[in-house]
């Protein structure tokens, strides 16, 4: 079986605790009667408690949780809160025993990684350390390999996070053998012969009308758009549902590899157009692309984010090698030219683009105004050589039409 989860906790001896997504709704109905059945303290008077009594407590949040007793050691307690996972140490006065509720299974299942045995045969502390800073209260995929002898027991399962396998992840930081370890080739983070390259995006047939946002412009024609589902203009195509689809993916699996990052190698191969991640100016990782080294010593590079459209020149401390889960989703950012005007011939605005003198500073800022931030719509009229579409406002005016009014652009048939 495969479902998805939330991990709530990390044992200290490296259980995962999980919370199936299914649960959820069940267990934040029990919380809510647990909250209003008990308020204020907990027991104030002398209580002999048992190891495995059920009981309530309440946390640091000031929430009461299900939990049991693990261990009585004088007026503190160890309770393990049976639908989070995590033990900890509380004063008498936070407890409160209760029969209540014992009725209904804990809503998290104790897990352990299929066929994976740690080095050492036990979960290292800094490797628990490590699993708690990667999966807590984050969305993994698990797979169920294996049922626990005894209710009680713990499932045998793969965990999948953002398209990476848990247990080859962690072989390959040496915190543990994998029985079966084909994901790390398949991933290829560590291979740097290979010469991949990104998917392109598929386009909606011309003439169709489809909304886009524009991520990155180059001159007021050149542009970078990305299909945008949000828009809604008419009924989704098919095209634009797996774009959105696609997009949602890669954000999720970009959001675990900025946590894995520093595990990455840093890129030692700088060949033309070969797929990195590089990190941008807010201290984030993207999928980006080689274009060429602009400085020697120290080297520089000129990256451009696939995504996005946007360049960036970078150190090589800030590029690292991609893993090739990530080049199963096509680039978001398409690169169009605008149809329907030209430069002014008679634009006297002194500034001009330095890559591209035929049009004004003036002109690019105002085509800035005209798209940034706008629910455009896109309708493509041709794809070849270039691809080249009509881009309309949120008014349906095609954008251009105000640096005609104002003498930036002409009309060009």
């Amino acid at each position: 079986k495969i479902f998805q989860a939330v991990v709530s906790c990390i044992g200290g001896d490296g259980t995962i605790y999980i919370i199936p997504k299914s649960f959820e709704t069940a267990l934040n109905q029990l919380m809510a009667e647990i909250q209003n059945t008990f308020k204020g303290l907990g027991l104030l008077i002398p209580y002999c408690w048992k190891k495995g009594e059920a009981c309530v407590v309440r946390g640091s949040d000031t929430v009461w949780y299900r939990a049991k007793i693990v261990e009585v050691n004088g007026t503190t307690l160890q309770v393990q809160y049976v639908d989070r996972g995590y033990i900890e140490s509380i004063p008498q006065c936070h407890l409160y025993p209760t029969t209540f509720y014992t009725g209904i299974p804990p809503f998290c299942i104790p897990c352990q990684l299929h066929k994976t045995l740690p080095i050492g045969n036990f979960w290292q502390q800094e490797a628990v350390e490590y699993l708690q800073e990667l999966l807590k209260n984050e969305e993994v995929e698990i797979h169920v390999k294996e049922l626990p002898d005894n209710p009680w027991g713990k499932l045998s399962i793969s965990l999948y996070f953002g398209g990476m396998s848990l247990s080859s992840f962690m072989a390959y930081q040496k915190y543990c053998v994998a029985e079966d370890c084909q994901d790390i080739q398949k991933l290829g983070v560590f291979e740097g012969d290979l010469s991949p390259s990104y998917l392109l995006q598929p386009l909606p047939l011309p003439g169709e009308t489809f909304p886009v946002t524009v991520t990155h412009l180059v001159s007021p024609k050149e542009v970078y758009i990305c299909l945008d589902s949000s828009g809604k203009l008419t009924k989704c195509s098919a095209t634009e549902r797996a774009a959105s689809c696609d997009s949602e993916s890669l954000n999720k699996a970009l959001k675990w590899c900025n946590k894995i990052v520093k595990t990455l190698p840093h890129l030692t191969n700088f060949k033309k157009e070969l797929p990195c991640l590089a990190e941008y100016v807010d201290g984030l990782w993207y999928r980006a692309k080689l274009l060429s080294v602009t400085q020697l010593v120290p080297v520089q590079i000129l990256v451009q984010f696939v995504d996005y459209g946007t360049y960036l020149v970078a150190p090589t401390s800030r590029l690292r090698h991609i893993p090739r889960h990530l080049l199963q989703y096509p680039v978001q950012a398409v690169r169009v030219l605008l149809a329907g005007f030209r430069p002014a011939s008679d634009d006297k605005n002194v500034e001009r683009i330095p890559y591209s003198p035929e049009w004004s500073l003036k002109a690019l800022w105002t085509m800035v105004d005209c798209v940034e931030g706008k629910r455009l719509s896109a309708s493509i009229l041709t794809v070849s050589p270039e691809v080249t579409i009509s881009l309309y406002g949120d008014d349906k005016n095609l954008v251009h039409l105000k640096l005609i009014e104002m003498g930036l652009a002409e009309l060009d048939q």
